[in-house]
C-alpha cells in the first residue's frame, strides 16, 4: 500500500502578505507551502523522503499527478511491454526521483540510490489514486489554513484536472 505524506516547514513560512486568492501558478508551485514529502510502502515499511524543509509541497503533489498521467500515455496501457519513464526533479537540488512503469507496476527510485533510499514498487492504478487523493487532501488542509486559497482559480482548475479516482 502506498502512503504519500508531507510536513510543512516552520523554518520557511509563507510571506505574511500573501494573497492566496490571487496567487499565480508560479507562486503556488514554487514559492509557497515549503516542507518535506515522502512516499512510503506501508507493507514493506520502506520510504523515499526529503529532509530539507524547503520542498514546494503543492508542486510535489501536482507533479506526482502529472507523472501518473504521463506514465499512462501508451495506448497499450498495462499491457505495454516497453517501459514508460518519468522523472520528478526537486527544485534547487540535484535530487531526482525516477518513475518507470512496466506493465501495470511502477518502480520509484532516487536517481542516485543509497542504502537509506529504497526502490518502491506500486501498481500504476494505486499511484494514480493515491496521488490524486494526496493532492485533494493537501488542498483541503491548505484551504483550512488559508481560507482564501479555496477561491483561487488555479486551485479550481487543478481540482477539476485531477479529480479523485
Amino acid at each position: 500500500m502506498l502512503d504519500i505524506g508531507y510536513a510543512l516547514s516552520s523554518r520557511y513560512p509563507d510571506p505574511p502578505q500573501t494573497d492566496y486568492r490571487r496567487a499565480d501558478v508560479k507562486a503556488l508551485r514554487h514559492d509557497l507551502f515549503s516542507g518535506d514529502v515522502y512516499l512510503a510502502d506501508t507493507e514493506r515499511d520502506e520510504e523515499l523522503a526529503t529532509a530539507r524543509g524547503w520542498v514546494p509541497v503543492l508542486d510535489f503533489a501536482w507533479a506526482l499527478c502529472d507523472i501518473a498521467e504521463r506514465l499512462d500515455r501508451d495506448p497499450m496501457g498495462s499491457r505495454a511491454a516497453k517501459p514508460q519513464r518519468a522523472a520528478l526533479d526537486f527544485p534547487e537540488s540535484a535530487d531526482v526521483w525516477l518513475f518507470v512503469r512496466r506493465f501495470g507496476h511502477v518502480e520509484i527510485a532516487p536517481e542516485h540510490p543509497s542504502a537509506d533510499q529504497p526502490t518502491l514498487s506500486v501498481l500504476h492504478s494505486e499511484l494514480r489514486r493515491e496521488a490524486r487523493d494526496f493532492l485533494h487532501d493537501l488542498l483541503a488542509d491548505l484551504a483550512d489554513m488559508h481560507e482564501e486559497l479555496a477561491d483561487n482559480p488555479v486551485v479550481w482548475d487543478l481540482r477539476a484536472r485531477f479529480p479523485r479516482v
